[in-house]
């Protein structure tokens, strides 16, 4: 004898067995919506209106062998990017810290090619003098004695007083901007090209008057400066000399 049953969830009507309803102690499965209800309870008592039955999907439920293989478990799905865990900043960080290097190294040659950048750019002058104020340092004029040179010098006595002697000497600045006065050396020498007697001169010491006025200005790109110091050789005998010229440490 077979029972007729309805689904509390849509309604189904589907004929079961007792010995159905007792192996599962009364539970079922609706095979229509998939709902799980006490078939016991649901039974449609007998007299009731036409009830339009569905074929009996249902007992499938009841048979381990018809059941449809659950779909495996999906695997979890990977964050959404918003949510996923922030990762270390490496490459802005190596990027700030290539920028502050970069920085760093620019202002080193700043500093130390501060007085050519003038030079070349008498503009940055102005801006580079304050901020070496404000660093306890100036800003000179270039000293390169590689681009400059002593095109003539010579002795010659000083007819007004024995034993005096100038020294006169033309400095050629080449480079293509000014540069600070050189200090130069002179070396006397005796006969046998022995050195009696050396002085160095600082540029205050062989520039005339009008020289020391314009000191700051430097030796224009290209131009000539004109050197004459008075020498004292009464008293050495010097026959010869040397001169050179260099820019103190």
């Amino acid at each position: 004898m077979s029972l007729v049953t309805r689904c509390p969830a849509c309604g189904t009507a589907f004929r079961v067995q007792p010995a159905q309803l007792a192996a599962q102690s009364g539970t079922v499965r609706c095979g229509k919506c998939g709902e799980l209800f006490n078939g016991v309870a649901a039974l449609v008592a007998p007299g009731e209106e036409r009830l339009a039955l569905e074929p009996s999907p249902q007992l499938g439920l009841f048979d381990p062998s018809r059941r449809q293989p659950e779909p495996p478990p999906s695997e979890e799905e990977p964050p959404a990017p918003f949510m996923a865990e922030p990762r270390p900043r490496r490459g802005a960080l190596w990027a700030t810290l290539s920028v502050l290097a970069l920085l760093v190294l620019l202002g080193q040659v700043l500093y130390r090619y501060r007085a050519e950048v003038a030079a070349m750019l008498p503009a940055t002058r102005a801006p580079l003098a304050s901020l070496c104020r404000s660093l306890g340092c100036q800003v000179p004029l270039p000293r390169r004695p590689e681009l400059l040179s002593i095109d003539s010098s010579e002795l010659q006595a000083d007819g007004r007083r024995e034993g005096l002697i100038a020294l006169n000497a033309v400095i050629h600045n080449h480079a293509g901007f000014s540069q600070d006065y050189p200090s130069l050396e002179v070396t006397l020498t005796d006969e046998a090209d022995r050195p009696v007697l050396r002085r160095v001169l600082v540029p205050g010491d062989y520039l005339d008057a009008q020289g020391r006025e314009v000191l700051a200005q430097g030796i224009a790109p290209g131009s000539l400066t004109s050197v004459r110091v008075l020498l004292d050789t009464s008293r050495i005998g010097a026959t010869g000399y040397r001169l050179y010229l260099f820019f103190p440490s």
